[in-house]
């Protein structure tokens, strides 16, 4: 996915260690928790989200997260 793909006020892009970007349906502080949620949950744990623009879940590792960008402030 492009990062410019599917952002909105709803939508927060995840930038991962090894430069990849992906954009997810869900506002920074619900991106942010589930990530947290999944931290804390163990070392093998992903956070689940929606893939904004394609309607697919998609698993991610928060040990692999550098940055969150919100939809709103992106582009």
């Amino acid at each position: 996915m492009t990062p410019a793909a599917g952002r909105d006020a709803s939508s927060t892009e995840l930038k991962l260690a090894n430069g990849d970007v992906i954009v997810v349906t869900a506002s920074a502080q619900e991106t942010e928790k589930g990530l947290s949620d999944a931290a804390r949950s163990g070392q093998s744990r992903l956070a689940w989200f929606t893939e904004a623009g394609t309607s697919r879940a998609i698993g991610v590792n928060p040990a692999q997260v550098v940055s969150l960008t919100t939809g709103e402030s992106v582009g």
